[in-house]
């Protein structure tokens, strides 16, 4: 999904709600500005504060992950995966996590699952986000940092972790080359 989808989705959203962006901006307790940045700027949004749009919206988080049919069962292959989200890019920021959903086409679905590849800049900022549901991670390649709350874990190929996405989080990788993970996020409807 190319980055201007987003921001279009929301926009339409909005108008269809008769929505303003000081109002979305109450409502997920997100800045005006940081939404007029992600509609104007097409700044992508991190997980935690794309939830937070979506609920606001009433819509799915996939809604923002062009999911137009439903397939089950729903078979990605790993030659037909596309990169849908790019986090922490914007005017100046460089592209530091790259998201592929696994689930896109399956319109059904109650968890996004992902594969996730965290480039070295994702280190750089660890501003941590919060947000309903759980999420389960397995390092696939590379050194996987995650903050959560107070406390930092190092993860290596093959561990994994499951927390409550409520508490503050952060997930970046280690050192100057690449890691990728397989996440699935559950979300209560």
């Amino acid at each position: 999904m190319k980055s201007e989808k987003v921001g279009q989705r929301m926009s339409t959203f909005m108008k269809n709600k008769d929505m303003s962006l000081e109002t979305l901006a109450d409502e997920t307790g997100l800045t005006t500005e940081f939404l007029v940045s992600v509609v104007e700027d097409n700044v992508y949004p991190s997980l935690g504060p794309l939830l937070k749009i979506a609920r606001a919206l009433d819509v799915r988080l996939g809604t923002f992950l062009d999911d137009q049919i439903s397939a089950d069962p729903l078979v990605i292959r790993e030659s037909e995966r596309n990169s849908e989200l790019s986090m922490l890019r914007g005017k100046e920021k460089p592209v530091a996590l790259k998201f592929y959903s696994l689930g896109k086409g399956k319109s059904d679905r109650n968890m996004e699952p992902f594969y996730v590849e965290l480039l070295p800049e994702s280190a750089q900022e660890k501003n941590l986000s919060s947000h309903e549901g759980e999420e389960f991670i397995v390092v696939q390649k590379g050194e996987v940092e995650v903050i959560y709350g107070t406390e930092t874990y190092l993860l290596s190929t093959g561990d994994s972790i499951y927390y409550n996405s409520i508490v503050p989080h952060y997930v970046s990788c280690v050192g100057d080359k690449p890691a990728a993970i397989y996440a699935v996020l559950h979300i209560p409807a």
